[in-house]
């Protein structure tokens, strides 16, 4: 992951290797690359551009004490730009409630069935509470299978009701049954699709209605980088959902999705999700992301 933004952050930071002190002329030079280096990573120009403009101000007006190098001041600027970029502290998460209802939204093949356990068993087992798994996609019957098995797994019963067709009725029932049952929390996987539509859309914007969640996670696969963004800014338009998770960072992603959805949406990250074990969920904390974007320039020969 990042191994490509990586490498090419370092290229820029080069620039300033072995310079006694920050010019507008070395940093006009590493400026540039950084920007080339986000674009790459599929970020978008106009948030790049942003990015970079902010940094160059900081550095430009910054004088280099003996101890520091521009490069080590560089790399300091570019972390805390990182960090407020992605929200710049832990987004607080809302699972109070009689019961707390967690909406579960995003496109078809971006984890969130597999999120939804996930966070089912991260309640469970670090917040100690009670949590009820629904399967409220009535178009993929392999959907409801595959939470069940994942409750299983994890202990935690699911809601199921094969035959009924109405999405919004399955949550109100749902609802209902966790509170006869002393379930403190309601974990709602809802129906994706390949592609945003109408039907989609309102189904979701009619259970968020029907019952009233507490928090609304829209489920962002991060390998689609730039495509992800567009469609986070579509479903905050209809559902101003409350935070961002990003699945699959584990994988070959650019990582522009995580650097970019906080600025197109005003909406945190608030988990981010790694494989396919129960487990392999992490609350995100955008200092830590920034470090670990940065991990390879950060080092003893800056």
């Amino acid at each position: 992951m990042f191994n490509n933004l990586q490498d090419k952050l370092e290229s820029a930071f080069k620039n300033l290797k072995g310079q006694g002190r920050i010019t507008e002329l070395n940093v006009a030079s590493t400026i540039k690359e950084i920007r080339r280096a986000l674009v790459d990573a599929d970020v978008n120009y106009k948030i790049a551009k942003d990015f970079t403009d902010k940094i160059k101000d900081q550095a430009v007006g910054e004088k280099v004490i003996n101890a520091v190098s521009p490069g080590q001041l560089m790399v300091k600027i570019v972390k805390d730009e990182l960090t407020e970029l992605m929200g710049g502290e832990e987004a607080p998460f809302n699972a109070k409630g009689n019961p707390a209802v967690i909406l579960i939204a995003g496109l078809q093949g971006s984890g969130k069935t597999t999120f939804s356990g996930k966070l089912a068993n991260f309640l469970k087992t670090k917040k100690g509470l009670n949590p009820l798994l629904v399967a409220a996609d009535i178009y993929r019957p392999a959907a409801m299978e595959q939470l069940r098995v994942l409750g299983e797994q994890i202990g935690v019963e699911v809601h199921i009701e094969q035959e009924n067709k109405d999405a919004v009725s399955i949550a109100q029932t749902a609802v209902a049954s966790a509170k006869s049952k002393n379930k403190n929390v309601v974990i709602i996987d809802t129906a994706g699709r390949l592609a945003i539509d109408e039907q989609m859309m309102t189904e979701v914007a009619n259970i968020k209605n029907a019952v009233n969640p507490q928090e609304i996670l829209f489920v962002v696969d991060s390998m689609t980088g730039q495509d992800a963004v567009n469609t986070a800014k579509a479903f905050n338009e209809r559902l101003d959902f409350s935070g961002v998770v990003l699945t699959k960072l584990d994988g070959d992603t650019r990582g522009g999705a995580a650097i970019s959805i906080k600025y197109t949406v005003n909406k945190p990250i608030k988990f981010v999700s790694n494989g396919e074990k129960m487990d392999a969920l992490d609350v995100f904390y955008p200092e830590r992301m920034a470090q670990r974007i940065l991990e390879w320039v950060i080092s003893p020969r800056w």
